[in-house]
């Protein structure tokens, strides 16, 4: 076997030049005694300069972040000291607009030359946005746990105040869980005019579906809404109400009868959105409920706090018609 395979490729200059082209790299010198940069083409591209024989580490300084300048400084200054490579990640102002530059390079002036070092400086701005949004992702994901934990422990709290057995609390509690989990999951990113968020429209159906495959008949949930997004918040706080009034419903209202009926629509009123929950074909109203349970507090409490609205009930001799309004500049939310 021949011994070429253990010879070292030898690079030419016009191979090392093309290999940092293609990299995108940038070359650059700094002079100790007088901290003089020179840099290759690539390099005063990167900084958004005019190209010169070398430029005085204080003119560079000047396009720093004002945030980071201090930092890189002190970490230039002591890498002198330091052994070993060495890595520092900065933000430099180029034409209004944040980029990020990578400079690498060697310590303890290890391979000077002439009181020289050498290094290089990278663009590493895709990377730092990718890491950026993975770190706000990461905090987004934590802020929606800790909100479904909390929203947790208050069902769990009214299921077992408003439950006569264990079989009852494991159901209702389920289906709570569920419904709270069906407009979690619709939250997804939307056209600006139309929130961050699920449509309106979809989450209430959504929320509904199972009470309309309670009947003899489907169909009986009918959802007209405005075509509008609402955010996270406004979904878990629109999934709650609405899961303890169909709750209600399917226990002594429109939903328990086989005939019944649901329609919910919506209009906008000056700067609120006004839901109407009008249920038909459900047990007579002989006399009005007292609405003083936990789950009607709650739904009362919730509107006004999580939307900057209200809820009202009228009970009429065909079932009852609630009125959920709701601030539009919430909604969002």
């Amino acid at each position: 076997m021949s011994d070429q395979a253990d010879t070292p490729i030898e690079w030419s200059n016009k191979h090392l030049r093309l290999a940092i082209e293609a990299a995108r790299v940038a070359m650059w010198s700094w002079n100790v005694d007088d901290n003089s940069f020179r840099m290759d083409p690539r390099g005063f591209e990167l900084w958004g300069l005019e190209w010169s024989e070398s430029v005085e580490f204080e003119e560079l300084s000047a396009h720093i972040h004002p945030a980071d300048r201090d930092r890189v400084r002190e970490a230039f200054v002591a890498t002198r000291s330091v052994a070993g490579p060495y890595e520092i990640d900065f933000r430099i102002i180029l034409n209004g607009q944040v980029h990020w530059i990578s400079a690498r390079g060697q310590g303890a002036d290890e391979g000077i030359v002439d009181n020289v070092m050498f290094g290089i400086f990278i663009d590493v701005t895709g990377r730092k946005q990718a890491e950026e949004g993975n770190e706000l992702l990461a905090g987004e994901m934590s802020h929606r746990v800790k909100n479904l934990l909390a929203i947790a422990t208050s069902l769990t709290t009214l299921t077992s105040r408003s439950s006569k057995s264990i079989e009852d609390m494991t159901r209702d509690l389920t289906r709570r869980l569920t419904a709270l989990g069906r407009a979690h999951d619709l939250v997804r990113p939307l056209p600006r005019s139309q929130g961050k968020a699920a449509l309106l429209g979809d989450v209430i159906t959504v929320l509904l579906a199972p009470y309309d495959d309670l009947g003899a008949f489907s169909g009986r949930v009918r959802v007209a809404v405005p075509r509008m997004g609402i955010g996270e918040r406004s979904a878990n706080a629109l999934a709650m109400v609405m899961h303890e009034l169909a709750t209600n419903s399917a226990k002594h209202g429109a939903l328990s009868s086989e005939a019944g009926a649901l329609e919910i629509s919506g209009n906008m009123v000056d700067d609120h959105l006004e839901l109407i929950w009008a249920e038909t074909g459900g047990p007579e109203v002989e006399e009005t409920p007292t609405l003083d349970g936990f789950g009607s507090k709650m739904a009362a409490q919730i509107i006004e706090s999580e939307l900057g609205g209200a809820i009202s009930y009228e009970w009429q001799q065909t079932g009852l018609v609630a009125t959920v309004t709701a601030n539009t500049r919430r909604l969002p939310d």
